[in-house]
């Protein structure tokens, strides 16, 4: 999952941000449940709650 930016998120529209709400929450649906395993998910878990605070920003602005 690549970071993504504040700048980008603001180009997207709403229903592409909704969109993309959606699959990250799933993919930290996914990374949680594998966080039990020694694969170190830990990072990328949290990357994706900036990603998704991010989104939530730029959907109330709108």
């Amino acid at each position: 999952m690549a970071i993504i930016r504040k700048k980008e998120l603001e180009r997207l529209t709403k229903e592409e941000l909704e969109k993309k709400l959606k699959e990250l929450e799933m993919e930290k649906m996914k990374l949680k449940a594998k966080k039990g395993q020694p694969t170190g998910k830990t990072k990328q878990i949290k990357e994706i709650k900036k990603v998704i605070a991010r989104i939530h920003a730029q959907l109330a602005k709108r």
